[in-house]
């Protein structure tokens, strides 16, 4: 259901771009001709996310394996222009994602508690709802008619209110924790298609986080996180900016 939405908003997003004039036609008409010159313009996005764990661990066992589902962006942009092809972009948004860990027999064996046979012991859920503040460059390129490709980069913090970090129960009692705030660096491309009434921006950003998420469980021991050495979130982002 949560594809089918996700491909809705593209959809639909899309067909509403198509119906407008001349941006793709050979000599267009210029859209939009001094949306350039303003100094601070706002805008909203919808999109959708790809949430994944990069996981190091301190001795070599058989992976842990995630998997990702696809979750919802929606957010904000305040934009400011500080030079003709450079500006400064705050991105605040809500994004919504899931990520299930399945711990295989052979990741318990290898270690040295014994193997888990319950099956409840080898899943863990990790539900995730992040409130995202992106400091942003973005570098544009000349326009050409009424498009105008450019370039993404920066820093972001993030605030997990799904954290569990507050939790006194850890992995005994089925809770898996992880930190409530976690850095990260991102880099992205998108393009600004410059329709009659609005400037429509479709953009793709990779999301890698700088340190470490993880709440280890109270026994020093734990097969579940006694062997993770870092845990670090890592995404791919598509969002539909609408200025």
């Amino acid at each position: 259901m949560k594809k089918i939405i996700a491909l809705l908003l593209i959809v639909l997003s899309l067909n509403g771009y198509a119906q407008t004039k001349g941006i793709f036609s050979k000599d267009p008409i210029i859209n939009l001709e001094n949306f350039q010159q303003q100094k601070v313009y706002f805008g909203f996005y919808l999109g959708f996310n790809a949430y994944d764990f990069k996981v190091v661990y301190k001795t070599p066992v058989p992976n842990i394996a995630i998997k990702n589902n696809t979750g919802f962006n929606v957010g904000l942009v305040a934009d400011l222009k500080l030079q003709e092809y450079i500006n400064l972009r705050f991105e605040p948004g809500l994004y919504y994602t899931t990520r299930d860990f399945n711990y295989p027999d052979s990741y318990f064996s290898s270690l040295t508690t014994p193997s888990i046979p319950n099956s409840s012991d080898k899943f863990r859920e990790v539900n995730s709802t992040y409130i995202h503040f992106p400091l942003l460059l973005k570098f544009s390129s000349l326009r050409t008619g009424n498009i105008r490709p450019y370039l993404l980069g920066g820093a972001s913090a993030t605030l997990n209110l799904s954290s569990n970090a507050k939790s006194v129960d850890d992995n005994q009692e089925e809770r898996f924790r992880v930190k409530a705030w976690t850095t990260n660096y991102e880099l992205g491309f998108g393009i600004d298609l410059f329709s009659e009434y609005f400037i429509f921006s479709p953009s793709i950003r990779g999301v890698f986080g700088i340190n470490d998420e993880l709440i280890r469980d109270k026994d020093p021991a734990s097969p579940w996180t006694s062997n993770i050495q870092s845990l670090k979130s890592r995404a791919v982002f598509i969002n539909f900016t609408f200025h």
